[in-house]
């Protein structure tokens, strides 16, 4: 037996207070399944001990809020007894270890999440950051991170819809997978982890549990360095024709009552899951190991509570529904065992070879777990850059343009996206490339829609500003398609907390965050913290990842961002101000990385989005598309180019400097495309509302035409936007 000592905790990723602690919590040292179970449940992947003071600020109520953080994923009200489960997750070390599996588990994991509340998957997004393409290690790394979400959900028969892809050096040696899913289902039908009732059974079922993914939730809260490549063997393995089964088995199962809990096995497998129900019921749990389906022999009770194999899940069954349950998992060829059951003593007791190997109050793992008031540092706002005249002297627009729309973060994604599925079940009305992937609800009328957003530069000049930013950008894309938006949730992808200045961006970029949600009421209703995401002491920039769904009541209501109709006036809604810095403008054409993000004043992106829905629902506009990366003119070119359609701008007479005007990326603004016919209508309405607005241009045929500048054809500016990546990706 192996003797447990301090050295021992702290390789398992355990401090040494808190190895004291669990010392005088036990009143005696753990054995090794005892330390292992507690390295798992307190690391911050599962106890979010760095971040729970914090994220308990978060605006987490609304009117169609029915389950918010808390549950494997928030539910919302859609309506008609319908419901949209919803949740976005990281899987950012395994997919830098090993690319394609751990991009794969990551999509199986949040698919999990989903379904295990009884909802099945209707679309599945993606959040994907890559270091500098000049890195040696990026084309590789994108390349196995693409085939993993690919060839996970395209096997489990999920649509992919949307998504977001970034190039950045701070991401060489830490790259970001975040994945996320919507499910449907009843709201009479929702199922929740919370086990009630005494001796009641608890049924493992799905895969054997192997010794893959050992270590894998301690793992996703470690720093890295040199020795990345032992860590190989804590990342999972998927498989997803087994999660397709196990998916259509739990459904089935949740047909009648025979489910009073169910919890998926992710970041510490049966661990989390046995103790997160038991915890969350007040109850025990007694668990018999030697009951636990393995595929490999010997393994010992440390290994099976902390592998991670994937596709299994934990349930709490009604006493006497246990043959009933079996017939289904072994119809669907899958493990079924019962290996315990619900218990009064509010403890963990597993057994093996008829001794009690483990003994631990339940509380100890999760109502005591260690939670920390981290040190922070305050950011400073960076002052702005002060351009002068003589640094655009030499510039013409349209060259600038086949830059922007050529870097690798405005790009066409589409090398990316075609190796998805985004028609399979033959709901997607809106696949990706737009400003949101749009998915009818099943035999309705209804359709929601998905966009998730990132902002690593506004964030890393000031976190604040770029917390309540991404919540924005959301919020903007989901109107441009039409939809009102509900809620969100969000994967915060920050550095080592352990550092004040990390910490400091951490609860700045949160704050950011919640104001912008309180204003917008667009309720945070799930999400997850991914921390020490940094390679021999470099951290990444923070990265808040936001996914939000919202709710067009008919699908033949929704809009595309492409051009429509030769003749037709473009307008800017929203007050272009001419904020260039962090822009990729001044990244790309004025190699100035400085300054401030662009000011958020949610007053006028409230009023803004309010105003174009009701502008999309009183059918007056044609074509919507937020102003993003780029500015105006990238906006533009982008539904030119979406359309094969040209556009003349019109001569720029504001008082702005005209590259100021063009691209800069002032927030809050939209394009907007309207018939001749109803101008007045228009004007009158953002009038009326207050509405800052530019008569920009109008819809040509096959060229973009800028001032007395050279025309540029569609065609070229398809080819520039197009190309830049599949070449990269080639080479």
């Amino acid at each position: 037996m192996i003797e447990i000592n301090e050295k021992i905790a702290l390789e398992h990723g355990l401090k040494k207070d808190e190895y004291k602690k669990i010392c005088e919590l036990l009143r005696r040292n753990p054995n090794i399944t005892e330390l292992g179970i507690f390295s798992a449940m307190w690391n911050e992947h599962c106890s979010y001990k760095s971040s729970r003071k914090h994220l308990k600020k978060l605006n987490t109520k609304g009117k169609k809020v029915i389950q918010g953080p808390g549950e494997n994923a928030g539910v919302v009200d859609i309506g008609d007894n319908d419901a949209i489960v919803f949740k976005i997750e990281s899987h950012n070390h395994p997919s830098f270890i090993e690319p394609y599996q751990g991009a794969a588990t990551g999509v199986g994991g949040i698919l999990r999440d989903v379904f295990t509340m009884g909802a099945r998957p209707i679309a599945n997004l993606n959040s994907i950051h890559f270091g500098s393409p000049s890195n040696k290690k990026t084309r590789n790394l994108l390349r196995g991170v693409v085939q993993g979400i690919g060839g996970y959900g395209n096997c489990m028969g999920v649509p992919t819809v949307a998504g977001q892809t970034s190039f950045d050096e701070s991401y060489n040696g830490n790259i970001l997978v975040n994945a996320m899913t919507l499910g449907l289902v009843k709201k009479d039908k929702i199922f929740y982890s919370k086990a009630t009732g005494l001796n009641k059974p608890v049924i493992y079922v799905g895969s054997k549990t192997g010794r893959d993914g050992i270590h894998g939730a301690s793992m996703a809260s470690a720093k890295f360095d040199d020795r990345i490549e032992e860590k190989k063997p804590t990342v999972q393995v998927g498989d997803p024709f087994t999660e397709k089964l196990l998916l259509e088995a739990c459904l089935e199962l949740m047909k009648d009552d025979s489910i009073i809990a169910i919890q998926d096995m992710g970041a510490a497998g049966l661990t989390s899951s046995s103790v997160e129900m038991a915890s969350k019921g007040k109850l025990g749990i007694k668990l018999n190991l030697n009951k636990v389906p393995c595929r490999e022999e010997n393994m010992t009770p440390y290994e099976i509570m902390l592998s991670e194999s994937q596709e299994r899940m934990l349930i709490v069954l009604e006493t006497g529904k246990e043959n009933k349950a079996k017939e289904i998992f072994d119809k669907w060829n899958l493990d079924f065992s019962v290996i315990g059951k619900t218990t009064d003593t509010k403890k963990i007791e597993l057994y093996f070879n008829n001794e009690r190997v483990v003994n631990i109050p339940i509380d100890y793992l999760s109502a005591q777990a260690p939670e920390y008031d981290r040190k922070w540092k305050k950011s400073k706002t960076p002052q702005k850059i002060n351009y002068k005249k003589k640094d655009f002297k030499k510039l013409k627009i349209t060259e600038i343009l086949k830059k922007v729309i050529s870097s690798p973060n405005v790009c066409s994604k589409e090398w990316i996206w075609e190796q998805y599925d985004h028609t399979v079940m033959g709901d997607t009305i809106q696949k990706p490339g737009g400003d949101a992937g749009v998915v009818r609800v099943h035999g309705t009328q209804k359709a929601i829609a998905a966009s998730v957003d990132s902002s690593a530069s506004y964030c890393y000049a000031h976190p604040l500003s770029g917390g309540k930013q991404v919540v924005c950008e959301t919020w903007r894309n989901l109107i441009s398609v039409g939809a009102e938006p509900i809620a969100i949730t969000n994967c915060l992808n920050f550095g080592n907390p352990e550092k004040p200045e990390n910490m400091g961006e951490f609860v700045e970029c949160v704050q950011g965050l919640n104001e912008a949600s309180k204003y917008l009421d667009f309720p945070v209703v799930s999400g997850n913290v991914s921390f020490y995401n940094e390679t021999k002491d470099q951290g990444i920039k923070p990265t808040p990842t936001i996914g939000g769904i919202g709710l067009i009541k008919n699908y033949k209501d929704m809009l595309t961002m492409d051009l429509k109709e030769f003749g037709n006036l473009l307008f800017v809604v929203g007050k272009t101000e001419g904020h260039i810095d962090q822009s990729i403008f001044a990244k790309e054409i004025l190699n100035e990385r400085k300054g401030p993000p662009p000011e958020i004043n949610l007053f006028n992106e409230k009023n803004n989005g309010v105003t174009i829905i009701k502008l999309i629902k009183d059918k007056l506009v044609e074509s919507v598309h937020d102003v993003s990366l780029g500015g105006i003119i990238t906006g533009i070119a982008k539904m030119c180019i979406k359309a094969r359609k040209g556009a003349k701008i019109y001569k720029y007479k504001g008082l702005l400097d005209k590259f100021e005007y063009y691209f800069s990326e002032d927030q809050g603004r939209y394009i907007i495309e309207v018939k001749k016919d109803n101008i007045e209508k228009v004007k009158k309405i953002l009038d009326n509302n207050s509405n800052h607005y530019d008569l920009i241009g109008e819809v040509i045929k096959d060229n973009v035409e800028i001032d007395d500048e050279p025309t540029l054809s569609v065609d070229k500016i398809l080819e520039l936007n197009k190309n830049w990546l599949k070449n990269y990706m080639l080479n």
